[in-house]
């Protein structure tokens, strides 16, 4: 990535600053963990076991602890590390939830959590091309995040992408006894092709028209596979949900009620029901007929 300054349509050059400290990116980022990441900071320095975690947080939309580690440089694995730090919270549950419940004076219960959706974050201005091949498993709950800093107070953070080809860890094969082994059982990282899987063609091909309609309203917007649903993301924050069913899709727009400016009255009110999805509009599509303004139903989130 190049980072250049407008000067009277003269581009200069910004000048990478590096972080002096490992505190120094911690700190800015449990300072701003919410816009960052939308997780909640339950415990900065958290002391379990002999360990300490940089950084516990909760996500509060997937019911699930997860873990940030910070590193200045690249002298680490981040899967050894990763995977000790993930089997760690899984053996000790009980301590992950007694550490919510004091700070946040909260009641959670075990069964509260959704713990196959526990995962580890590691923040560091560079990655090497191993550490980014060694993590790239798309079921394998570790996410490396770029953060750097250059002058003029700009700070660019970016979540590393695993490749669309990424495969399964369970194709590696481990040892039944080794950490890796019992995290992979444990956990569970969705993808949209579980989603897709068993429907129709034309099902399938609706999804892919509404999905690169969606994905074309920002830069920066991606898909999130969770459990019940596929989110969509801007800056890692879910702005729109579908579920794939079998004759149609169901979407949900990220707005509370009174919110949505829908004068077709296309959306429906879910505020007062259970539902997936984030937010209080829903949608049930099953042609494209709608399409352009339900577009611009789904923007007004972004």
């Amino acid at each position: 990535m190049h980072l250049f300054k407008n000067n009277k349509e003269a581009l200069s050059t910004l000048k990478e600053m590096s972080f002096q400290l490992e505190k120094n990116i911690q700190k800015l980022f449990e300072q701003n963990l919410e816009l960052i990441t939308n997780l909640k900071l339950i415990k900065s320095e958290f002391a379990i076991k002999s360990n300490r975690i940089d950084t516990l947080a909760f996500d509060e939309e997937s019911r699930s602890f997860v873990i940030i580690e910070y590193k200045r440089n690249q002298n680490y694995s981040v899967v050894d590390q990763g995977v000790s730090y993930l089997n760690l919270m899984l053996e000790y549950k009980a301590d992950f939830i007694v550490e919510y419940n004091e700070t946040q004076k909260g009641s959670l219960k075990r069964n509260d959590i959704d713990w196959s959706q526990s995962k580890i974050i590691f923040v560091s201005p560079s990655f090497t091309d191993f550490q980014k091949q060694s993590s790239n498993f798309k079921d394998l709950a570790i996410e490396l995040w770029e953060i750097k800093q250059f002058e003029n107070d700009i700070i660019v953070i970016n979540p590393i992408k695993k490749s669309k080809s990424a495969p399964s860890i369970r194709q590696v094969q481990q040892n039944d006894n080794s950490e890796i082994s019992k995290v992979a059982k444990e956990l569970k990282v969705y993808t949209e092709e579980e989603h897709l899987e068993g429907k129709s063609d034309d099902i399938k091909e609706l999804y892919e028209v509404f999905k690169d309609a969606i994905l074309s309203l920002g830069n920066d917007t991606d898909i999130k596979p969770k459990k019940q649903r596929i989110g969509f993301t801007s800056k890692d924050k879910i702005f729109a949900d579908v579920c794939i069913l079998k004759s149609n899709l169901k979407f949900w727009i990220n707005l509370k009620k009174g919110k949505l400016d829908d004068p077709k009255k296309l959306a429906r009110d879910v505020s007062s029901i259970g539902h997936w999805g984030n937010g209080d509009y829903e949608i049930i599509v099953s042609d494209t007929s709608n399409i352009e303004y339900i577009m611009s139903l789904v923007k007004q989130a972004l």
